[in-house]
């Protein structure tokens, strides 16, 4: 892992710690860079309501973008697993709107990474080319 993957995955485990997980325990931190190289960082918040959740990787984005960002070269996702956990289906899509093809890293807390493209996570995906 470079040295800069290595500050993303940082950045995610650290955000983690602030996640608001009280119904699940499952605490996601993820962080994304932009093309400049700022790092926007988003934990899972949970709401007793269970479907308006959000995960943490949409809160990253939505940060960014609410900044103003408009590309993002690459996300991580730290999770307290043993198996390194990707995003869900619905994370997927989002990181595939606002990000693209990109580089995914995942990674636990004991270290463990792995290092996958989203268009391995999500093949044949849906995007605006449909739209038109």
């Amino acid at each position: 892992m470079t040295e800069k993957d290595e500050k993303l995955v940082s950045a995610a485990a650290e955000v983690r710690l602030r996640a608001h997980a009280p119904y699940s325990n499952f605490m996601v931190g993820a962080a994304v860079e932009a093309d400049d190289g700022t790092i926007y960082t988003g934990c899972n918040v949970e709401s007793a309501s269970y479907g308006l959740t959000v995960c943490a990787e949409r809160v990253a984005i939505w940060k960014g973008i609410s900044r103003g960002e408009k590309h993002f070269t690459k996300i991580a996702v730290v999770v307290d697993t043993e198996d390194l956990t990707p995003p869900c289906g619905v994370c997927r899509q989002i990181i595939w709107e606002f990000c693209g093809d990109v580089p995914v890293i995942l990674a636990n807390l004991e270290g463990k990474s792995e290092t996958i493209m989203m268009s391995e996570l999500l093949p044949r995906a849906f995007d605006s080319k449909f739209l038109k």
